[in-house]
């Protein structure tokens, strides 16, 4: 670009030398002569002040670092969609062929055209576009009024991450031309949204999936739009300093999975306000600093009324430390898979994460699925056609009764709840006798504070039996007097 520039162009959006930054000021900047652009790097590091120079205010940053003074022509302002995608798509991968003369009629007169052939076919390729990638293009906008919906109107997923979209207008331009758009990604655009009126009916009517990672959105701005997504069923809003202010009311009612990972300022109370989405099953939390949790509205042993449809519940990377969490995880009525790596409790390459993973198993009664591993109902099902021919044909008698006996002992392996379950059940035997506990059902009655700890104790004395007192005796020292068997 020039250096004399034709319009306001604060607010934009640029690239410089593949870093992106937004323009806060146009102008002088005495005492050098020329037209200077101030602008606010998205990554602080690449600046050298806060938008001041030699004492005088030019413009502001959230860092003070963060700003810069550019010449014009070293700022790259981007390029709209249809160019974009043109520059991307068209005749991407076919040869290049010596352009042709041909007659074409049009209206009743013959008209020669050249290159006519070319132009046919790169409208053909962009009208077969289904699903697009264009990100870090440098798209700015949307073009020439109707050009993208005469160009490429089948379009139904598009990739427009870190581009130099700079306003929610923009993002409207677009998809406003394109009727069959089903998901859309805008991460690392730093946009503007309106403060007003939603997004035009029909714009996003077919819309499914929006990402929203790292725009700068707020859960206000999200609400104020949501009324223009009215089939939306995932909305991802990664890394966006949110604070959940208000319930949802009338919106965001399709969703069924919703990422709010890494948004530090989000606590328990603030989930509260999104319990009751009707339609979420997956709620990603990771790493959004959480360490209690506790639903108000159910007791020992009760299920909440709270996210009634959510069954995937992803808390990896946060500061979970109490084994009372986990129980309150079991309130949950529909929660059937859990993620929760990378917590204090859950610390990977413990001696005791075996343990751990057993005592979650246990706690959690519905759970399907923990850390991506499912929770196996055993092996036998397994094997239960097996026959020696299958794998041993031709082999020698031994191997063969040697691969009968490893598939017998895995054919009598516990299943891993059942195995947690009484482990669990034994574990905190001598504790549940401690605080009131009896194999007497007449007189079984741990107090208060055993129950809270361990809310589902007393359903898996019901499931398996109360523990006996022999199953309770402390372990003997490891001597060989103490691995000895009597049999009869």
């Amino acid at each position: 670009m020039n250096d004399t520039l034709t319009s306001d162009v604060t607010g934009r959006r640029v690239e410089v030398n593949g870093e992106h930054a937004t323009v806060r000021f146009s102008g002088i900047v005495p005492p050098v002569a020329g037209l200077w652009l101030g602008v606010e790097w998205d990554n602080p590091e690449r600046g050298k002040h806060d938008g001041s120079h030699e004492g005088t205010v030019y413009f502001k940053c959230r860092h003070p670092t963060g700003g810069s003074f550019i010449r014009p022509n070293k700022v790259n302002f981007g390029v709209d969609f249809l160019t974009a995608i043109k520059n991307r798509y068209v005749l991407e991968d076919e040869p290049e062929e010596e352009e042709k003369e041909q007659t074409v009629i049009i209206g009743n007169k013959p008209v020669e055209t050249i290159g006519f052939d070319s132009v046919v076919k790169q409208q053909s390729q962009l009208s077969k576009l289904q699903e697009v990638s264009l990100r870090n293009c440098a798209v700015n906008g949307a073009g020439d009024k109707r050009g993208i919906a005469q160009a490429c109107p089948n379009i139904r997923s598009i990739d427009l991450s870190k581009n130099l979209l700079s306003s929610w207008d923009d993002v409207i331009a677009i998809a406003d031309q394109l009727k069959h758009l089903e998901v859309l990604n805008l991460s690392e655009n730093k946009l503007r949204f309106p403060s007003g009126l939603p997004s035009p009916t029909g714009t996003f009517s077919m819309l499914k999936v929006l990402v929203l990672n790292r725009t700068g959105v707020t859960w206000a701005e999200v609400l104020r739009c949501a009324s223009g997504w009215p089939v939306l069923e995932k909305l991802y809003l990664e890394s966006n300093n949110i604070i959940i202010s208000e319930r949802p009311a009338d919106v965001l009612q399709t969703v069924k999975l919703l990422d709010l990972s890494s948004n530090q300022l989000i606590d328990e109370n603030q989930l509260f306000l999104i319990a009751y989405l009707p339609r979420l099953e997956q709620l990603i939390l990771s790493d959004i600093g959480i360490s209690s949790l506790h639903f108000p509205d159910a007791g020992i042993g009760c299920k909440t009324a709270m996210f009634p449809s959510l069954q995937y519940l992803v808390l990896n990377d946060n500061q979970i430390s109490q084994w009372s969490f986990i129980n309150e995880l079991d309130k949950l009525q529909s929660l059937h898979a859990l993620s929760c790596a990378r917590n204090p409790l859950t610390e990977e390459g413990s001696k005791d994460a075996q343990t751990t993973r057993q005592f979650i198993i246990a706690k959690i009664g519905q759970l399907r699925t923990l850390n991506k591993c499912v929770v196996s109902a055993g092996v036998a099902r397994r094997f239960l056609n097996w026959k020696p021919s299958d794998c041993c044909k031709k082999q020698l008698r031994l191997k063969t009764e040697k691969c009968i006996g490893v598939v017998f002992l895995q054919m009598i392996q516990p299943e891993e709840r059942r195995g947690a379950e009484l482990d669990y059940r034994k574990a905190f035997g001598n504790e549940w006798k401690k605080a009131g506990g009896h194999q007497d059902p007449d007189k079984d009655r741990p107090n208060e504070e055993f129950l809270a700890a361990h809310p589902r104790y007393q359903s898996l004395c019901l499931k398996y039996g109360a523990p006996e007192d022999g199953e309770l005796k402390t372990p003997q020292p490891f001597l060989l007097r103490n691995e000895l068997l009597t049999l009869r």
